[in-house]
């Protein structure tokens, strides 16, 4: 397979060997998304929706465009489903705001111990604000969601927010028997894909889920552009999340009508350079064969949790297997907290990846830790960067256990 890593210019001139596995966090940037990004922001840099020149003409045909490719990674109905936002956390605050209005006191949000604080924290404002509670599905000892209890939490769930995949075990959801339970309650179904759209293109349509979120900077893409996508009556139900240009139909000085989804929760002056270059991040993530990219993802996985599984005092928080997840592996290191590992791995050996509670403190609660070490693979790592995490693993616990 031709060497996937051409495609990415952060591997283009090094000193040193760069072995980047912090990708849950923030992946590397593709070239086509660099170059998008560069050709708008040196060549057609204006504002869009209404220049009438014809460099904005060209910006605006480009947002457009990025629109677009949103909708066909996603396998979206249409176009207007695809509200741009700054990242997944905005994406799932608009998500708590426009689901928020259908809560009554007494009501109940079903999300889970899995979830990243940015899928916690916009659901339990909405409950406070509307009266209503949280609950949470338990996580099974290897770090899944603990489905097999869905009908004991099941009495007035009107919404279920929860994680398409973990950033801390790799568990990916299944969704299929959450959308079953949910035609059986009645409630609304938002998944969290910050992790898993990161792993090929998606299908909203068969997931059944009503709304989705991710963010550009784990797909490729630049920072501070991400994408809510919602089915188009869900967007068009409710109110604006936030005021202002670009949002509105007719303004007086007492009141305001509103313009249609997806404008309606676009307030301002989007990141439009973001949001070209994300677009051209998702077609370059839909030209590859990502039935080829899974098996390696599989591949490196499975040598990472078995060279970890073998490593004398260290444990792996959630499964150690590779089927039904991504390649996100936790881990700890008897007696050496998670920040010395992943200073040392850096420094000593190269290695760049993530130590702490990774915005997932309910987690941890439950896992009876503070932090863990996380070492994530994206389409460009290989068995180079997994034998530097093994070897420097080794190395650092010879040094400081």
């Amino acid at each position: 397979m031709r060497s996937i890593r051409q495609d990415f210019p952060a591997f283009d001139r090094l000193e040193r060997p760069l072995h980047f596995l912090d990708n849950a966090a923030t992946s590397q940037i593709c070239r086509p998304a660099l170059e998008a990004l560069l050709g708008f922001e040196t060549e057609d840099r204006s504002n869009v929706k209404r220049g009438v020149y014809a460099r904005a003409e060209r910006a605006s045909a480009a947002f457009d465009d990025a629109r677009k490719s949103a909708a066909a990674f996603l396998n979206a109905a249409r176009p207007e489903e695809v509200v741009f936002t700054s990242g997944a956390t905005l994406g799932l605050n608009t998500a708590a705001h426009i689901l928020e209005h259908r809560l009554e006191p007494g009501d109940v949000i079903l999300v889970s111990l899995l979830e990243h604080h940015s899928n916690l924290v916009p659901w339990q404002l909405a409950a406070e604000r509307r009266g209503a509670s949280m609950r949470a599905i338990p996580v099974t000892d290897d770090g899944r969601l603990d489905l097999d209890r869905l009908d004991e939490l099941a009495k007035g769930v009107k919404i279920v927010a929860v994680t398409h995949a973990s950033n801390v075990t790799g568990a990916v959801t299944d969704v299929q028997r959450l959308r079953a339970f949910c035609d059986a309650t009645g409630a609304l179904l938002v998944l969290d894909g910050a992790q898993r759209a990161a792993h090929g293109p998606l299908d909203v349509q068969a997931l059944g889920c009503d709304l989705y979120a991710f963010s550009g900077h784990k797909c490729f893409g630049p920072t501070g552009i991400g994408v809510l996508w919602g089915r188009y009556d869900l967007l068009d139900s409710a109110p604006p999340f936030l005021g202002g240009g670009e949002m509105i139909r007719r303004v007086n000085i007492e009141r305001s009508t509103y313009a249609p989804p997806p404008h309606r929760y676009e307030a301002g002056t989007p990141p439009i350079g973001g949001a070209i270059a994300l677009g051209a991040a998702l077609r370059w993530a839909m030209a590859q064969d990502w039935t080829a990219l899974e098996e390696q993802e599989r591949e490196l996985a499975g040598r990472m949790l078995d060279g970890l599984a073998a490593m004398p005092g260290c444990r792996v928080y959630g499964s150690t297997g590779t089927q039904a997840r991504i390649g996100v592996v936790s881990f700890e290191l008897e007696d050496v907290h998670a920040h010395d590992v992943c200073q040392l791995m850096d420094s000593d050996h190269g290695v760049m990846m993530r130590g702490g509670h990774h915005c997932a403190q309910p987690l941890m609660e439950r896992f009876d830790t503070v932090a863990t070490a996380r070492a994530s693979l994206a389409p460009y790592n290989d068995a180079a960067d997994v034998a530097a995490l093994l070897d420097g693993l080794l190395a650092v616990r010879r040094k400081l256990a």
